[in-house]
Order: C-alpha cells, then structure tokens, then sequence
C-alpha cells in the first residue's frame, strides 16, 4: 500500500543537519533544488492504494537509486552508509534517528518497480523542465546538436563477462592493495570468454574471502565485494537468454559493424540532453531527427537551430525544417551533392535557393522530377 504524501517528520535532532552538512554539499544542493514528488505520481499505479503492506515512500526508494548511481555502490553498501551518514539521511527525508530499509526492498525496487517504466523519457523531462526554470536553458529558441552512439545488445556474450571481469578486477586491486602476497592463494583467474565459466569463477573468489572474515570487513575490500556479489545476481536476473529479438547488426563503418542498438540523442548547446531515442542497431540516423525535436519540443525546449552530421541531411529532414522554419546545418554526403562527378565538374546545393549551382556559378532555373 503506498504511503500517505507529504508525512511530516518531527525529531528533536533535526537540528544537527544544519550543523554538519555545509551548505555548498551535493546532497543538500539537489535536494533543495528538485522537487522529487514527480516520482511518487509517475509510480502510483505500481502500488496499491487502499490494500496490503504500507511501502516504503517511492521518492524514497528512487532517493536510494540516486545515491547509488552517485557514490557506485551496491544496494547492501549504499543501505549501510545511509545508515551513518547524516547527508544521506538528510537527502532521503529522514530524521537522524531513523532505521534503514533492507537492502533487498531496494533491489525489488529498482527491478520491478520500474519494470516496463519509460524512465527515461521522464528523467530528460524533469531536466530540462528544471533546467528551464533556473534559466540554464533560455526561454528564448535553443540550438540542438544531434548525433547517435551504438550501444552492444546484452545478449552479446561479451558484455556480462565484461562486467563481471571488470567486478573482480576491481576486487583483486583492493585485496593487492591490503596483502599483496595474497595474489598467490586466490582462485586462478578465467581467461576465456564463456560465461559459465566467469561466473564460476566469480562465485569461487567470493567463497574464498568468505572464509578470510578479517579482509572481507575491511571497507575498501567489502564494497568491491558487495559489488561483485550484486552483478553476480543481476546477471543471474536479467541474462537468463541469449537471444535478444530487438538487437540488429549495424555498421560504425564500412569495415566496422557491431551488434545491438542506436542511442540517437539530441542535446543543447549547455550540454544537457533534450530528447532521446533508442532503435535496432540498423536503423538511419537521419531517421530519428523528427523524433527527436518532437520530443525536445515537447520538454518546453524552442527549437531554431539543429546541427547534424551529414546522416541527417535527406530531402525528408531538409522538408520537415523548413515546413517547421528550423535552420538545419549538416553537410549534405557527397554522394548525392556531386554524384560520380570529377572535382572539377562538381556542382553543389544552395540550400537557401533550394536549387544546385554549376561550376561556372550558375543556378539551376527550375526543379523536375522525373
């Protein structure tokens, strides 16, 4: 059942917040700048409203979230500092002598609690709303610049190894940074691509400083630990296929190609990102402008100008700027400018006139199609 809003937190300790966490702190500053009650609405209809358990606040949980994502801890380590760190408590609405929740609410949370959510969508929203407000990005019509990023497909065998590889890497550097004799007694190392095996080994390293208790309680060694333990049980939770049937071979050039998808985003000039797309791996770039300015219109964002690389200069995109008066800049390709042409016979595209100029400077009278 979800909680009742806006609860008001009375203790005689409160005071203690004001003396020991300064002014200028990141948690203090984010907390008096966002209102995070957005949160609650957009989760409401993942909660009971009138039946079973009283759950813990989502603002809460996402509060959780965030510091996890800030500090890269795992869920059981960010639960135990927030248990002693008087600037978590104060971010997460807590009066100083509160308890903690359980480690494991907040992993239920952050995996079905925002399952089927379009999180991001909604956390560039809130951005640029705000970012609006506070006079970051002006009122005033904005410039985009619009590019896409690949991102490989989790069913790529790769990339939970990569994790993994990366957790226990990460772990052996702080058990050398201790002992640096222990490299001797410590599992032998996977040294091959194939899951099972990293996993197994992965899960070995753990038993193994199971039995050391005095280096596994050593704070550096435990976080490491913790998080090794936590990708551990995500992959275990998320990669139970190897078959992804939304991921697509897409190409970063003519001899380079990869398999998964596109992130296409569109971002200001202040650098803040005002809308995004994710596409199979094949898609055209310049297939996603329209989307993205419609979603960066749609955040409050005035949108004159975009700037693009040569993938968004189709005839489509070059129609959809001018019927919504946006200046496009992006370089025609070369390809469809000059054709198989020779340098010197080139014309090219006056994209002002809409009309193509010979190499003695004349401009076409007329368009036909044929």
């Amino acid at each position: 059942m979800l909680p009742q809003q806006g609860h008001l937190l009375l203790s005689s300790y409160t005071d203690l917040y004001d003396l020991i966490i300064p002014k200028d702190h990141l948690l203090r500053k984010m907390k008096e700048l966002v209102d995070f009650s957005f949160v609650r609405e957009e989760l409401a209809n993942k909660y009971c409203l009138d039946n079973g358990r009283m759950a813990v606040d989502p603002v809460c949980m996402f509060k959780y979230l965030l510091l996890k994502t800030i500090y890269n801890l795992s869920d059981v380590d960010i639960v135990e500092r927030a248990r002693v760190d008087m600037s978590f408590k104060y971010f997460l609405d807590m009066v100083p002598e509160a308890d903690v929740i359980n480690p494991s609410s907040l992993t239920k949370f952050r995996r079905l609690r925002l399952k089927d959510m379009d999180l991001l969508d909604l956390l560039i929203n809130k951005t640029v709303s705000l970012a609006i407000d506070k006079g970051i990005i002006k009122a005033t019509y904005t410039t985009l610049i619009i590019d896409a990023t690949h991102t490989a497909s989790r069913s790529n065998p790769c990339r939970p190894i990569e994790v993994l590889k990366m957790r226990s890497r990460e772990l052996r550097k702080s058990l050398y940074a201790i002992d640096e004799e222990i490299e001797s007694s410590l599992p032998e190392k996977n040294t091959d691509d194939d899951l099972e095996h990293e996993i197994s080994y992965s899960q070995r390293l753990i038993d193994h400083l199971k039995e050391n208790e005095v280096l596994s309680h050593i704070p550096l060694i435990k976080e490491k630990l913790n998080l090794l333990r936590e990708s551990l049980d995500d992959i275990a939770d998320r990669y139970t296929t190897s078959v992804d049937s939304d991921a697509r071979v897409g190409h970063k050039s003519k001899e380079s190609s990869f398999f998964g998808f596109k992130t296409h985003l569109a971002i200001t000039q202040e650098r803040l990102i005002t809308g995004a797309v994710i596409t199979s791996g094949e898609k055209s770039d310049g297939e996603q402008l329209a989307a993205l300015i419609e979603q960066s219109e749609k955040n409050g964002v005035k949108v004159d100008t975009v700037i693009a690389d040569t993938a968004y200069s189709g005839i489509d995109n070059l129609k959809l700027t001018k019927e919504k008066e946006i200046d496009l800049i992006s370089k025609l390709n070369p390809t469809i400018s000059y054709g198989s042409r020779k340098e010197e016979d080139k014309f090219f595209y006056n994209k002002d006139a809409g009309m193509f100029v010979c190499p003695a400077g004349h401009m076409a009278v007329r368009m036909q199609r044929k």
